[in-house]
């Protein structure tokens, strides 16, 4: 009998052991499920991995950027009442009625249709001010 103990534990181990591989791989499954997905890395901490970062520009942008990705939806094609760039009665009305300061004003806290900061949330108000200005530059 004390021979086929050691021979059934044997065999237990070897049947217990596939559920242990498998509540393993399970887990790092898990991990892989909940890593995070990116990290903040402070200039200068050489602590943190800077393969695959993008560099931002320090600077602000140009009125022409800004205007690409964030105004040209609406004040190319007119949308919700938009005036359209180029357009020079439109904006020479605006501009003469109200002033830069106040088209600025209106461009950053948002008029009729148009959101605040005109959907550019990463704009500080002076790109906004640069962006005003650019559109009212190629509204002559």
């Amino acid at each position: 009998m004390r021979s086929t103990l050691p021979s059934l534990l044997f065999v237990a181990g070897l049947l217990a052991a596939p559920s242990v591989w498998s509540l393993s791989k399970s887990e790092e499954a898990i991990a892989a499920r909940i890593q995070p997905v990116g990290q903040v890395c402070v200039e200068g901490d050489a602590s943190c991995a800077t393969a695959g970062m993008q560099k931002v520009a320090a600077g602000p942008r140009s009125g022409e950027e800004i205007y690409g990705r964030a105004c040209m939806g609406c004040h190319d094609t007119g949308a919700a009442g938009a005036p359209k760039r180029g357009d020079a009665v439109a904006w020479g009305a605006r501009l003469e009625e109200k002033g830069l300061d106040m088209l600025v004003s209106n461009a950053i806290n948002g008029i009729a249709a148009m959101p605040a900061m005109g959907l550019c949330m990463d704009c500080s108000d002076e790109e906004i001010r640069v962006t005003v200005e650019y559109i009212l530059e190629n509204s002559k």
